[in-house]
């Protein structure tokens, strides 16, 4: 059932997407400032009595309303709250359709039109990026959010069903949210760490994937070389094999405020171009047919009894 629900919610939100790509983040963002004002003295306690409010309490509700349907209705409600659950907390069809609109803008010398589609999908400043900046962050912006967006609700989901799905998706809003530089009492690192754990295991999954479906030996030496040497450890595992895996390397500096910003080196091989916008899409692709192929193996193993 797991398996038939998470094909169905792949092929909605790719074929039927939601309209509001931050439809979640919309509805729980308010909940999320309410317990910042509500909780937030600066201590680790409060952190962790507003983080278990926060995504604790409805990943429980969920879990409760989920083995009621499968023990009072049966398994076709399971299924349909599986679906739902899915469509709103993977962002399958937010991690392509940007990246290969920017990437078809770059191919045609378009650097304007890509400049915007990166800002509005980045919402950052990318006034003054030239074409390979652009290439750069788009991979990294798409390996990053077919991760946390996909591959990382995929994982849990396979492991704990639709409540771990939202678990995973709502720690990271929830992380995201308590997230600025200004931002280091013990009440905020109690969701950085929070979603630390959470993330540990699946970020190693995704950067295994990238490493079994693109160029294996570049993508181990990134991920052992350079993976600590990115801010967010865990992220860093993820880009430096996708990018290892493709043969290419991201920009070392980057544009910020007029001045040029050093960044720590990802990737190995030729810079970044629109080609290499494409082949991140399709490195995504195949890391996802990956899992979907190995969670069917192991249900069809598991109804054999093996």
């Amino acid at each position: 059932m797991k398996v038939l629900a998470l094909i169905s919610a792949l092929l909605l939100t790719y074929y039927r997407p939601v309209i509001e790509q931050n439809w979640l983040k919309g509805i729980y963002g308010p909940y999320a400032n309410f317990l910042d004002r509500t909780f937030n003295v600066g201590a680790r306690q409060h952190g962790i009595i507003a983080w278990c409010l926060g995504v604790v309490l409805p990943v429980l509700v969920l879990a409760v309303a989920y083995g009621l349907a499968i023990l009072l209705i049966g398994y076709f409600a399971a299924f349909l709250i599986c679906l739902v659950v899915l469509y709103f907390a993977l962002r399958f069809s937010y991690f392509g359709q940007h990246a290969e609109k920017i990437g078809a803008n770059l191919k045609d010398q378009n650097i304007p039109a890509a400049r915007q589609l990166l800002a509005e999908w980045e919402n950052t400043e990318t006034d003054h990026y030239t074409a390979n900046q652009i290439a750069s962050v788009c991979i990294e912006t798409t390996l990053k959010r077919a991760h946390q967006g996909m591959f990382g609700p995929i994982f849990w989901f396979a492991l704990l069903g639709p409540a771990g799905a939202l678990l995973y998706r709502l720690a990271h809003i929830l992380q995201t949210e308590w997230a600025s530089p200004a931002q280091k009492n013990g009440f905020y690192q109690c969701s950085q760490r929070a979603f630390y754990y959470l993330d540990w295991l699946p970020a190693r999954v995704t950067a295994a994937g990238f490493a079994v479906v693109g160029d294996f030996e570049d993508a181990a030496y990134c991920w052992r070389t350079q993976a600590n040497n990115w801010p967010d450890k865990l992220l860093g595992m993820v880009l430096a094999s996708g990018t290892g895996a493709m043969g290419v390397k991201l920009v070392d500096a980057l544009p910020s405020q007029g001045i040029l910003q050093a960044r720590p080196d990802i990737g190995l091989g030729d810079d970044a171009d629109a080609d290499y916008v494409q082949a991140a899409v399709g490195l995504v692709w195949r890391v996802l047919l990956l899992m979907v192929g190995l969670l069917i193996l192991l249900t069809f193993a598991h109804w054999l009894g093996v």
